[in-house]
């Protein structure tokens, strides 16, 4: 049997991580076992449901290069194959028309409630065969009566339903739109679905899907619920502790891979790794290792698994992603050599937002230097250095990195100091800041004129 998964968010709302990390588990799984992922769009809730949310659903999938297989399917789209399915249910009795008013609903809530009992639809309507005057009706799937439903999930272990629990479920509202639960069923039949992964917050839809695949005379799909994901302080998770779009995290400068690498481990694990490429995880992941209890966000975790994502990249591969965020910086990159900049700056900064910004300064003058670095750099005693340093930079034919470490080293062992006694006041003159990559690499991405122009007004500034 091939394995068929899917992902098939509500455009109700933003795909935020536990979103995405239900589709990442689908999309592993699929991917592990040579099967079919599959996008599915479930906006059948027409109130709520956005195109501006549909959009950010499958940007949000590009950009995590979580491809799917097939689709997107929208339900919105599949209404004639609802219609047939709730035709065939009524023409067979495996449903029915319910004429209850709204009042009358609320009133035999009131009732049960009085009696303590679980409110719920006391099925009225079974046996009704004549139409009621003045009232649109819903029509509702015939539960059974008796009997149980045994939900054999993949990380809780075996789940328990009684039939006499579950009502008749509402599968056609008196508008004629169909409810979310008998679209599922309906959909996972269609499309041979094999696997649902999905929050545990789905857990009381299963056994009334179950129980209307079992209607269509379905195989059905095996399910494992996923724990929910909480803030840092256990509570539920919330825009304060990072519910946010996952787009979000792309302006953060996040990688994509590294993103998911985190989100993978928030409930699952193989051993004590920690840093998968998206290859391993493809070849690791097993839902019996998916960890039962609620996991919790750490944004400090986040931040470390993206450098060591960032450092274990080459320059090249860094370099399109840091051209985004100069830009979101308004700065235009140009020619520049981002790869060498990526390469220079990615064992210091935890996001690709971070190194763009630490990296301004390649592209852009200082227009001040940093008040206390330049009181303790750009002085009458460092000024001797810088003026040394620009004459025997300007005599410097190779402006290779290896080349003017030489230069520098031989320039400070003359002086008898150590290279970073004339590497700061450099540092300062060109960048602004105390803090820069390697000075040496520094230099040679700024490139001979530049470095030299920065330099000399540097040296200015130290002699005032």
């Amino acid at each position: 049997m091939q394995v068929r998964t899917r992902f098939a968010p509500s455009p109700t709302g933003m795909l935020h991580i536990g979103g995405v990390r239900t589709a990442l588990f689908s999309w592993l799984y699929a991917r592990k076992h040579g099967g079919v992922f599959i996008l599915r769009i479930e906006d059948t809730d027409r109130e709520r449901s956005t195109p501006q949310a549909i959009d950010a659903i499958l940007e949000g999938m590009r950009w995590l290069s979580l491809d799917a297989d097939e689709g997107p399917f929208y339900q919105s789209r599949r209404y004639d194959r609802y219609r047939e399915v709730i035709d065939g249910w009524l023409a067979a009795g495996t449903a029915y028309r319910c004429y209850c008013t709204k009042d009358e609903l609320e009133q035999m809530r009131a009732e049960q409630l009085a009696r303590k009992e679980k409110p719920r639809y006391d099925g009225r309507c079974r046996e009704r065969a004549a139409p009621r005057a003045g009232v649109d009706p819903v029509v509702r799937f015939r539960n059974p009566l008796v009997g149980e439903v045994v939900v054999r999930d993949l990380v809780h272990g075996p789940i328990v339903f009684q039939n006499s629990e579950l009502d008749d479920l509402i599968i056609l509202r008196s508008d004629g739109h169909p409810t979310y639960n008998f679209c599922v069923a309906v959909d996972d039949h269609d499309m041979r679905i094999t696997h649902v992964l999905r929050g545990d917050d789905h857990i009381n839809n299963t056994p009334r899907q179950l129980n209307m695949l079992q209607a269509m005379g379905a195989t059905p799909p095996a399910y494992g619920h996923l724990p929910m994901i909480l803030g840092p302080d256990g509570t539920k998770l919330s825009k304060r502790h990072g519910a946010v779009s996952v787009l979000q995290y792309r302006e953060e400068g996040y990688l994509p891979d590294a993103l998911l690498n985190y989100l993978a481990r928030l409930g699952w694990s193989h051993g004590d790794q920690e840093l998968f490429t998206r290859d391993e995880m493809q070849a690791l992941f097993d839902i019996s290792a998916i960890n039962a209890s609620a996991a919790a966000v750490n944004p400090s975790k986040l931040d470390w698994i993206n450098q060591q994502h960032m450092m274990r990249l080459p320059g090249s591969a860094l370099a399109p992603h840091l051209a985004d965020q100069l830009r979101a910086l308004g700065v235009d990159p140009g020619a520049a050599d981002l790869a060498a900049i990526a390469d220079a700056q990615k064992e210091r900064a935890k996001t690709l937002k971070e190194m763009a910004a630490s990296s301004r300064f390649f592209f852009v003058a200082p227009q001040a230097y940093e008040e206390k670095a330049a009181k303790k750099n750009l002085n009458a005693d460092t000024a001797p250095l810088l003026a040394a340093a620009i004459e025997a930079l300007a005599a410097q034919a190779d402006w290779s990195a290896a080349a003017l470490h030489a230069q520098l080293e031989a320039l400070a062992t003359a002086r008898g100091l150590s290279l970073g006694k004339i590497a700061q006041p450099l540092r300062v003159a060109v960048s602004g800041s105390g803090v820069s990559p390697p000075i040496d690499a520094t230099l040679a991405i700024l490139g001979r004129a530049e470095t030299l122009a920065r330099l000399s007004r540097g040296l200015d500034a130290a002699r005032r």
